[in-house]
């Protein structure tokens, strides 16, 4: 199946190892979204309609394709755990997680540029974490790895894999996509295109 012209409005090294890891081509677009929580937004709320703004935004400055926008939420207690500004925040953060149960949700928007059409849908894991030595988070801050992710950890390609006892739900919105959900959406768009 032939998709359409595909842009990704997200400057993330990991959604775009997942997208080629489908065989997709894809353009990329970083936005420029302003990411402020509203006034009584849930965490889900938040990460759906950043997700809407991010893509429809790069959707506006183009005549033709689909934009994917997306964002990935760490929640723990109902409190988003950010990426850290600091080696010291990440640190606080890791050990909030440790022997507990958060909760990731990664939002995802497809817009078609070219009629506005667009849709909104979103992952959802829990994972919990084993306890952890304070002399592992340590290493793990210091190798800089957590300063770009969400939660001060990443499940792939590095020492955060380890941290995590099990999870439930679908590991690919761990990484930053729910896969299969946007697999299936483009597929959708793609025979809606064909006809």
């Amino acid at each position: 199946m032939r998709f359409p012209k595909l842009i990704l409005a997200s400057s993330s090294p990991r959604r775009r190892q997942l997208l080629r890891q489908l065989g997709l081509e894809f353009e990329i677009i970083p936005p420029h979204t302003d990411e402020q929580r509203l006034a009584d937004e849930s965490p889900l709320e938040y990460v759906r309609r950043l997700a809407g703004r991010k893509a429809g935004e790069i959707a506006a400055e183009l005549d033709e394709g689909i934009v994917l926008g997306s964002d990935t939420i760490v929640v723990l207690d109902g409190e988003i755990l950010g990426k850290p500004e600091t080696e010291q925040e990440a640190v606080e953060t890791l050990k909030r997680l440790s022997g507990n149960t958060h909760t990731v949700f990664t939002g995802f928007s497809l817009v078609d540029a070219a009629t506005g059409a667009s849709m909104v849908d979103h992952g959802e894991a829990r994972v919990t974490f084993r306890m952890l030595e304070d002399e592992e988070i340590r290493d793990y801050v210091a190798g800089g790895s957590p300063m770009d992710k969400a939660g001060a950890y990443g499940i792939q390609e590095d020492l955060g894999a380890v941290f995590i006892d099990h999870i439930e739900g679908d590991y690919y919105t761990i990484v930053g996509l729910p896969l299969t959900k946007v697999y299936l959406a483009l597929r959708k768009i793609a025979q809606t295109t064909e006809r």
